[in-house]
């Protein structure tokens, strides 16, 4: 007989599609409770989704033996329930420093690559991650501190090309009374209790302090949030690509914009197809390097300023060109 966290987590996957008869779906498994409840939790409605299972886990060697203490837990959970397994080990630290970029971006980059790979030679067919709520709330939150846009602060996406997160609706503590009820064990990244990293501060500190003041209101209402953030960010994709077929000059081609198309933008407009160009030359997006590119907007021709470090935007002729270091201006 079904449980109600079964139920509903069912009922989610079905609402939104994110399992078809025939799947073969890897579940993320780090051993914490979260992903230990998504392997319980599949297992569960399995013989409802038609679909088949497989585990996928990475080593990032951040903690040494508790690190290695973490792969055996999760291998030995998939022998057990006769899962395949699919492990790779990352030197995670001399792959931050080659990348320049924090362990925890690093760790993701190596995470999500690697699934891509198994995805690729493996034939599976989606990737599941055990994303709940209460991280929805600290993803929103984080970026809202970043200073990142209104579209940007719908927070993480239920489904993602291959990658689902069924867990979206799922409270962290309904999660960890799951577990307790079905007796599943599950692994203690201590790393998670220090205030350190950003997300950690927001997750032991901020989360716990406002929801204290405001008892159940905050994770239902970043909820709700998120889902209307998505779904003006969906309204802003088919206005751009509307907008771009009616106004030619609009879309980055050759490195150029259309300055006079620009102008008859509002500064919203500007910004948005800024972002997008600067995305599509790899360059970092923040609110001051638009600015400075919708000033260039009220100056003359011959206007030159800096995109990120390596990046320039010039005024010339009737365009704006965006130029890399490398590049002839």
């Amino acid at each position: 007989m079904m449980r109600a966290l079964e139920k509903k987590f069912l009922g989610e996957m079905k609402a939104r599609g994110l399992v078809a008869s025939g799947d073969k779906v890897l579940l993320a498994v780090s051993g914490g409770p979260d992903s230990m409840a998504l392997l319980t939790l599949f297992l569960a409605v399995k013989p409802m989704l038609h679909c088949e299972l497989a585990i996928v886990h990475c080593n990032f060697q951040l903690r040494g033996a508790e690190s290695d203490a973490d792969e055996c837990f999760v291998r030995d959970h998939a022998l057990s329930l006769g899962l395949p397994c699919f492990v790779e080990c990352f030197d995670t630290l001399r792959c931050a420093g080659e990348l320049k970029k924090s362990v925890e971006e690093s760790a993701r980059i190596l995470r999500y690559t690697f699934f891509d790979q198994v995805l690729l030679q493996q034939g599976y067919t989606r990737i599941a991650t055990g994303h709940h709520s209460n991280d929805n709330a600290e993803t929103i939150l984080f970026n809202l501190f970043r200073g990142v846009s209104p579209p940007g602060l719908r927070g993480i996406r239920a489904c993602n090309g291959k990658i689902i997160r069924p867990m979206l609706l799922l409270h962290k503590a309904e999660i960890a009374a799951y577990l307790k009820e079905k007796g599943v064990a599950s692994r203690v990244d201590a790393s998670n209790v220090a205030n350190d990293y950003d997300r950690n501060f927001i997750r032991n500190r901020v989360i716990p302090l406002i929801e204290e003041r405001f008892p159940h209101k905050l994770l239902p209402s970043l909820q709700r949030f998120s889902e209307q953030a998505g779904e003006l960010e969906e309204f802003l994709e088919r206005h751009f690509e509307e907008l771009s077929e009616r106004m030619p000059g609009l879309s980055l081609t050759d490195g150029k914009l259309d300055v006079q198309a620009l102008k008859r933008l509002t500064v919203f407009e500007q910004k948005e197809l800024f972002k997008r160009a600067l995305r599509d030359m790899d360059a970092p997006v923040d609110a001051q390097t638009l600015q400075k590119l919708v000033n260039v907007l009220n100056t003359h021709q011959g206007k030159m300023v800096m995109a990120g470090r390596r990046l320039r935007v010039l005024w010339k002729g009737a365009s704006l060109c965006f130029f890399r270091d490398m590049d002839e201006v």
